[in-house]
């Protein structure tokens, strides 16, 4: 700011206004202490030099306040003695911000004046210790509301009910009514729809399902996140759906309607659930799963890489598809050089005519992995729910003074293990069988062409295990120069076919 000497000898003032929370956008708070505090200036004679607003930042959170910044800053270089605030609470909530202000206001000079709670004379200990006292009270009053707030938000999550935020992707059906709000880029008020956060919007929460069950098929958080860009599916936000984006909202407790708060699980929530429970927790298990291997780098083009493995002197490294034959095609080859490359289009067309032709035999159903014996769904779920109930009891009890940290911290340890384990056999419950779907299928080549590729390798890895060996050289007895006796397969299922 550029210091404004005033004629006349009027005194020079500045003017801070602050609101805390602007839920509409509009500015109406601080529009309101600015014209109280013009008006005090008016009726003392003083100059108005310049004006800070921050709207929208609480002074307690410890949020820059470029406003309350750049007063200091001018308030150092002499730009004027008097600060004009409607209270002494919108300048300050912190005491460390407090005794800075007093330091700066002995240094140069300079009052404050609050149109609520008179003058300040900060040059005087009586008027600094009133200072510090209504920085006191301030405080407090920040720390008792944001008890209210917590407690009113945890109440409402042990209710089930929606806390408000950003609206997930799989709810906020339109009531049909509309309600004003203010854009926060134009300022302008626009109209909007009202949204029921307690049912789900139909499409979304298809979209929801169908991702479920591609993780529990073996589909990849990469394959999910070309489907979205194919189908023009966004967050709710309307941006494009990154790979995070997927993960988070597969993992989201919410689509199996259960409540959080402050990350932990305390009940059932009142809105719809999209997603079975069991399957919901098979999705978590499977991807927070720390052995779980996931390539972010180039996607895999072809069906064996890295998946078939090299068979020249028990060798058993994953081979990769590079360029042989004067870069004519792509080829087999064991990454660490040894042997020669293999025809990667030829391999790939034969081993997905073998899989083709043992699914299509009669006894291909005898290669599904049967259900897991003994598991009830319905009971593990009532399991979880009395370990989530008990940890919630021990968080009570904690919180009230009644249990001491080491009892806690082991009762919650105990806890959190037995539901990962309760968690782990919900996954085995609802996890697919990366075969369903081709066996017993009319058409199996067919189904195996409509799987993507990641699907295909999924297949692949259940099913066989494909060796690339040394080929035999010169011309084959079928007249061509592929070794398809070099090709050997170990089925992981069922019967060894003849």
């Amino acid at each position: 700011m550029k210091t404004t000497q005033t004629a006349g000898g009027r005194t020079r003032a500045v003017i801070y206004c602050r609101i805390s929370q602007d839920r509409t956008g509009a500015g109406l708070g601080v529009d309101r202490q600015l014209e109280d505090c013009q008006a005090l200036a008016e009726r003392n004679g003083w100059q108005i030099v310049e004006t800070y607003i921050d709207n929208d930042v609480s002074a307690f959170s410890g949020k820059l306040r470029r406003g309350y910044r750049q007063m200091l800053a001018d308030l150092d270089e002499g730009a004027a003695t008097v600060v004009i605030a409607w209270h002494t609470d919108r300048l300050h909530r912190s005491p460390t911000e407090l005794e800075e202000y007093i330091n700066l206001c002995e240094r140069r000079g300079v009052t404050t004046q609050t149109v609520q709670a008179g003058a300040l004379d900060l040059a005087t200990s009586g008027g600094r210790l009133v200072a510090r006292m209504l920085g006191n009270v301030a405080r407090h009053e920040s720390e008792h509301k944001g008890e209210r707030v917590a407690r009113a938000r945890r109440q409402k999550a042990l209710k089930g009910e929606w806390m408000g935020g950003i609206r997930p992707f799989g709810w906020g059906l339109p009531t049909g009514e509309k309600r004003m709000k203010v854009d926060r880029k134009t300022g302008e008020e626009v109209e909007v729809d009202e949204l029921d956060m307690m049912r789900a919007v139909p499409e979304e929460a298809e979209a929801l399902r169908y991702w479920t069950d591609e993780i529990l098929s073996g589909g990849s958080i990469r394959s999910l996140v070309k489907w979205c860009a194919d189908k023009g599916v966004t967050t709710t936000r309307g941006n494009a759906v990154t790979h995070t984006d997927m993960r988070d909202m597969l993992i989201r407790p919410r689509n199996a309607g259960i409540a959080v708060y402050r990350g932990e699980e305390v009940g059932r929530g009142q809105w719809e659930p999209i997603v079975d429970e069991a399957k919901y927790r098979a999705v978590v298990a499977i991807l927070t799963n720390p052995a779980r291997i996931v390539n972010r780098g180039a996607q895999p083009k072809w069906l064996g890489s890295l998946v078939y493995v090299c068979g020249r002197d028990g060798c058993g490294k994953g081979v990769t598809v590079t360029q042989s034959g004067g870069r004519r095609y792509p080829s087999y080859r064991c990454p660490t050089g040894h042997g020669g490359g293999r025809r990667a289009e030829i391999v790939d067309q034969y081993v997905e005519d073998t899989i083709v032709e043992r699914l299509s035999r009669p006894d291909a159903h005898d290669l599904l992995e049967p259900a897991p014996d003994g598991v009830d769904v319905g009971a593990l779920q009532a399991e979880a729910e009395q370990i989530r109930q008990r940890m919630k009891d021990l968080g009570g009890l904690f919180g009230a003074g009644q249990l001491e940290l080491g009892p806690f911290t082991e009762g919650m340890d105990t806890a959190r293990a037995q539901l990962e384990g309760v968690t782990q056999q919900l996954a085995r419950a609802a996890t697919r069988d990366p075969l369903v779907g081709l066996v017993g299928a009319p058409d199996v080549r067919r189904a195996w062409k409509a799987l993507d590729l990641e699907r295909q390798r999924n297949v692949l890895r259940a099913l066989v295990t494909v060796t690339l060996k040394t080929p035999r050289p010169g011309r084959m007895p079928d007249g061509g120069y592929f070794d398809y006796d070099a090709v050997a397969f170990s089925w992981k299922r069922g019967q060894q076919p003849a």
